[in-house]
């Protein structure tokens, strides 16, 4: 049950909306169309200017606060959700706002560190250089000399962000309860997924974790610098961070002036974040021009690490086989991944959600490949799900902010960028590493350890197994259709499991022959010819003991 606060809350918001014209969009529901004639005797109908809902919805999320705001960003770059001129005005949406008080500011470090801050620094700078909504940036000098900044969390931030998700998720219900198409956009889900970044971004401590993460994996990287973090100095609401120095990456003129290759830099961009994709699946996922700077030799400086985000196997493969196929203008290929993967109903038409996918689709390979945009890819395939009911994946919210994000970067640092030419090398090596022969060993080289750990014990677990058989204590629980698959597989497997363990011994036993390198060349030679020959025995036993089908 919402809070008594709450109800003084909503007033607040009916009159910003009201004040912003949007009371319009509100009575065009079918909920309140009965009543919309009363619309005429409203004085703000008569007095607000003539702009549109677009501009209209960014000034409300501006005046309504941080939370808001934040929220907007991140809804402009769910297109799929939002027509194109309230989508673009979003994406208008700055996290600037005003800095809390310098004494607050003192007075949240020295309880943070029992200290006040002229002790804990041998300077700090008591004004801030950069606010944002969830906390503000001071520079300080360490008494060894090194230059760092202090991130600040804004005092009572927690209950402000309670209570302004409690009224988001009573919006999103409220959606699902009385729009057609809110079930199947899942706005409580949307909700959920920002209020679990928003409130991962209060503990600085994760910032912390997530920044020493991203410079592990790009230690030594020529293509992106992440600054050091001071453990020491690391608590839940201040973080001590290497202060940089760059230029930020919207200012063109002097990208130029410093002699930085423009095009070069987009590459990088491009080759960055496919890198943390698929190399690494782990990623910047607040990657607006305010989080990014360039060092003079064009080397990318990453800054603030509260939202990161990462992908399972199953959505990084999902990815990469839908964007080749996607180019490859393989259509049936996309509309089977769409039903294999659960996001589209099983008994769809694959004819039928091919063609609508085509349909959309081939407009835009009409343009040349550099025109083409991969997050508006992603933005016209949810789109041509939802006529097939797919339920859009609050997971994947983060990678369309990010790529879309990306993008809008590299085309402006470079108009003519190739976002397919970068991305092709790295999706297509990662579909080659999942099949085929480098997965097997990869899958071998991960699990030889654990199988060289249990082997020992399979003799007596198998003991265990027949021992309780024999006394007549092994139970099984299986219905009849169990059963029947159980009969059909123990039909196709009696006459070729003791080949099968018999190969399997030759190979493990060659294993462990060619393990013991030194022994074997002190016994057999410069060559150990008996693994070998073993090996290859094994493996012929196994190809003859292959499944097939039962007489």
């Amino acid at each position: 049950m919402a809070r008594f606060g709450d109800f003084f809350r909503l007033i607040y918001i009916s009159q910003v909306l009201m004040r912003n014209g949007l009371d319009e969009l509100i009575l065009a529901s079918h909920l309140f169309r009965p009543v919309r004639f009363l619309k005429i005797a409203m004085p703000w109908t008569w007095l607000a200017r003539k702009t549109g809902r677009g501009v209209r919805i960014r000034r409300t999320l501006e005046d309504l606060g941080p939370i808001f705001v934040k929220f907007g960003q991140i809804l402009s770059t769910r297109r799929d959700l939002l027509p194109d001129d309230i989508a673009d005005e979003l994406a208008k949406l700055q996290d600037q706002v005003p800095p809390f008080a310098d004494k607050l500011a003192r007075e949240i470090i020295t309880r943070a560190y029992g200290q006040s801050p002229d002790k804990v620094f041998k300077q700090f700078e008591a004004t801030p250089f950069a606010s944002a909504s969830i906390a503000q940036v001071h520079g300080a000098v360490l008494q060894d000399g090194t230059e760092v900044i202090v991130k600040v969390l804004r005092p009572g931030i927690l209950p402000v962000i309670k209570r302004d998700i409690r009224l988001l998720y009573t919006i999103a219900e409220k959606l699902e309860s009385f729009w057609s198409a809110g079930k199947q956009l899942r706005p409580v889900e949307v909700v959920a997924e920002f209020e679990k970044t928003i409130l991962d971004e209060l503990d600085l401590m994760r910032e912390a974790a997530n920044a020493s993460q991203l410079r592990r994996n790009f230690l030594n990287s020529e293509e992106l610098y992440v600054p050091e973090v001071y453990w020491p100095y690391a608590r839940r609401n201040v973080l001590v961070m290497e202060r940089i120095e760059g230029i930020p990456i919207g200012n063109i003129d002097e990208l130029k002036a410093a002699g930085i290759d423009l095009e070069k830099l987009a590459d990088r961009g491009v080759n960055i974040f496919f890198t943390q994709v698929y190399n690494h699946s782990f990623f910047h996922a607040d990657m607006h021009p305010g989080n990014i700077f360039v060092s003079k030799q064009g080397q990318y400086i990453a800054v603030d690490f509260g939202i990161m985000g990462t992908l399972t196997a199953s959505d990084q493969r999902y990815l990469a086989e839908n964007f080749l196929a996607f180019f490859n203008r393989d259509y049936r290929r996309v509309a089977q991944l769409h039903i294999d993967s659960g996001w589209v109903d099983k008994n769809t038409p694959v004819g039928e959600f091919e063609a609508a996918i085509r349909t959309v689709c081939e407009p835009i390979f009409d343009k040349p490949l550099k025109e083409i945009s991969f997050g508006h890819l992603l933005i016209r395939l949810f789109e041509t799900g939802r006529r097939f009911n797919m339920e859009v994946q609050p997971q994947l919210v983060l990678l369309e902010k990010t790529l879309l994000n990306i993008e809008g970067l590299g085309r402006q640092l470079n108009p003519d960028l190739d976002l397919w030419k970068s991305a092709k090398p790295f999706l297509q090596r990662w579909v080659a590493e999942q099949v085929g022969p480098r997965a097997v060993l990869r899958h071998l080289k991960e699990n030889i350890p654990l199988w060289a750990e249990r082997l020992p014990q399979m003799p007596n677990m198998l003991f265990d197994v027949l021992e309780q058989a024999k006394q007549g204590n092994l139970q099984m629980e299986l219905d009849s259709k169990q059963m029947d698959d159980l009969r059909r597989e123990i039909h196709r497997t009696s006459r070729r499991n003791f080949a099968a363990i018999t190969g399997a011994g030759f190979i493990i036993s060659a294993a462990v022959i060619y393990a013991l390198d030194g022994y074997a060349k002190s016994m057999l030679g410069d060559f150990p010819v008996v693994s070998w020959m073993m090996g290859g025995l094994g493996v012929a036993i196994l190809f003859a003991a292959w499944p097939r089908e039962p007489d």
